[in-house]
């Protein structure tokens, strides 16, 4: 497994201001490209003073940040990579007190750029489904944020979000915010995201008992944690729970809290890294090669 780059690394890669934003005009408009102005193949040079380049033929400008989660902020560009760079480096997260006190911003940026961040990560990672004829996709819910169990047993429930995963073996995890665990809510996500003919295992959950019965051809056995049966062969969710307890690592070791509005956010995130944790040194290539023009 490839090692993801080290603090030295990136520093060498991106030292300056200029050298990022050379980066991101190269990524997205390479050496050269057709002016959308004057319709020639032209070479583009920096303007003094601004982020944009301007055609050698006509001085038509164009910017590299337009279209990208640095558009619209005076905010440098390489505290936007190096805080990239931070959340590719971490297993569980980033706080934004912490990017705050890293790069001298106020709070309310250091926010911001997280949630960013976050977006950006999860329309890289995307949602393609997963599972297929001779795979087997693990699924099971979890319930985060609201009151901690010191507030009393009674209220365990109270303001927390339902969320679903789904994790093929071996591959990659889909989680979705939903309303409730009835199968009105579990099976249309279920369906949008594991292919047909795929071979699923969950908990005894009342609502996943249909699941053979809605035309996707898929298979189904549980175990009952209720009578402390964790595994019959091939037959258990113990990987879908491995990934909740790093996510709850991240959450409440890192976070602390995570409100229900934000949440799909920190899923994406934590998606995106799970999803490449075979290959960390792609990680932060694929956050600044992934801009589209």
């Amino acid at each position: 497994m490839s090692k993801a780059p080290t603090l030295r690394q990136f520093q060498d890669r991106f030292p300056t201001e200029e050298s990022c934003l050379d980066h991101l005009m190269r990524t997205r408009f390479g050496e050269r490209h057709d002016c959308e102005k004057c319709g020639k193949s032209a070479k583009f040079y920096r303007v003094k003073a601004r982020r944009s380049y301007a055609c050698e033929w006509c001085g038509a400008q164009v910017y590299p940040t337009a279209g990208t989660p640095f558009d619209r902020t005076r905010t440098s560009l390489r505290d936007w990579f190096y805080v990239m760079f931070l959340f590719c480096a971490s297993r569980h997260g980033v706080a934004a007190k912490e990017v705050e006190r890293q790069i001298g911003v106020t709070y309310k940026t250091a926010w911001r750029m997280c949630h960013e961040i976050r977006k950006y990560m999860a329309m890289i990672d995307g949602d393609e489904p997963i599972g297929g004829e001779g795979e087997a996709v693990e699924i099971d819910e979890t319930l985060i944020g609201g009151k901690l169990p010191g507030a009393g047993w009674g209220n365990y429930r109270q303001n927390k979000t339902v969320v679903l995963g789904m994790i093929e073996r071996g591959g990659k995890v889909i989680t979705k915010v939903v309303p409730n665990v009835k199968k009105t809510s579990l099976f249309p996500a279920i369906a949008e995201n594991v292919k047909e003919g795929t071979a699923i295992y969950t908990d005894q959950l009342n609502g996943y008992r249909a699941l053979p019965t809605i035309g996707l051809n898929y298979t189904h056995a549980s175990v009952n944690h209720n009578r402390d049966e964790w595994a019959r062969g091939d037959c258990h969710v113990q990987t879908i729970e491995g990934f909740w307890a790093q996510l709850k690592r991240g959450i409440n070791g890192t976070h602390i809290h995570v409100s229900a509005k934000h949440l799909a956010k920190y899923l994406g995130e934590f998606e995106f890294r799970h999803n490449r944790r075979h290959r960390p040194s792609t990680m932060l290539d694929e956050l600044l090669t992934s801009f589209a023009r």
